[in-house]
């Protein structure tokens, strides 16, 4: 494994490789992760260039190749496979990525509200996200890049009162405050160096592997949650609900992990 990559093994059990999405990291499994630690062996890390796995030279693009063949390092650091495979956001899309391309590694993938712009309709105008938060990067730096990012995820249609509250506890806010402040200082090395792959990559699914598509019960109408009803839809699979929004994990990280749990014992 890369000596570059942050890691973290908890717990004993099967294995359970859990990824983070764009500007996030292991931190954000915080919460849930002692949750799962007593049915599963749960492997969490900082993604190449984020927060804990920053380099010491000059950063690079990266790849989905290096995102899926930095996931199965980790993975095979912690004794290989096969493993269940959570991963939130572009995190999800590693996740099939890593399922694709080395299916004996895999047992279960639960991607949730994984952003595959590609399988939108074709007259959706947010199949074109990619290119123009590139552009907006290129031209006016971070601020111009979120701008347009977070228009055209839909952030500006998040409820600050969803049914059942935005977080189930007063600590589930803290955590997630502190996931919002982590997020500030990675979205440079986002948006210049990671994105764009992220954004352009269109799914593989290998029929070796069982997928299961997530999305929260809070994000209707987002980005994240449209385009995994799409991949669902593509599958012909049925999506499951699961708690909270996109970083339900985080803002109900009890109730998400029982449902994670829940989908794993039946999978």
């Amino acid at each position: 494994m890369s000596k570059e990559l942050y890691h973290e093994v908890k717990g004993s059990g099967p294995l359970l490789l859990l990824i983070a999405g764009g500007t996030d990291d292991a931190r954000d499994f915080t919460a849930i992760t002692p949750l799962l630690t007593d049915h599963y062996t749960v492997i969490s890390y900082d993604c190449r260039g984020i927060s804990r796995s920053r380099p010491d030279g000059p950063p690079a693009d990266v790849s989905m190749e290096t995102q899926v063949e930095d996931a199965r390092s980790v993975l095979e650091a912690a004794g290989g496979g096969p493993a269940h495979v959570f991963g939130n956001s572009s995190g999800g899309l590693t996740a099939l990525a890593l399922a694709a391309r080395h299916p004996h590694l895999v047992r279960t993938v639960v991607t949730h509200e994984p952003p595959a712009i590609s399988l939108l309709p074709a007259d959706d105008p947010r199949r074109n996200l990619g290119r123009e938060v590139d552009e907006a990067y290129r031209n006016g730096g971070v601020g111009a890049a979120m701008a347009v990012f977070a228009a055209g995820a839909g952030l500006d249609k998040w409820d600050p009162n969803p049914p059942g509250g935005i977080t189930e506890s007063p600590e589930a806010m803290t955590q997630m405050q502190a996931k919002l402040a982590r997020m500030q200082t990675n979205l440079e090395f986002f948006f210049g160096h990671a994105a764009r792959s992220y954004l352009s990559y269109e799914p593989v699914v290998d029929p070796r592997n069982h997928v299961v598509v997530a999305v929260g019960e809070q994000s209707r109408g987002q980005l994240a949650h449209d385009t995994a009803l799409a991949l669902a839809e593509r599958l012909g699979v049925r999506p499951i609900t699961v708690p909270g929004g996109h970083a339900g994990f985080v803002t109900h990280p009890t109730a998400f992990a029982h449902e994670l749990r829940h989908i794993l014992s039946t999978s």
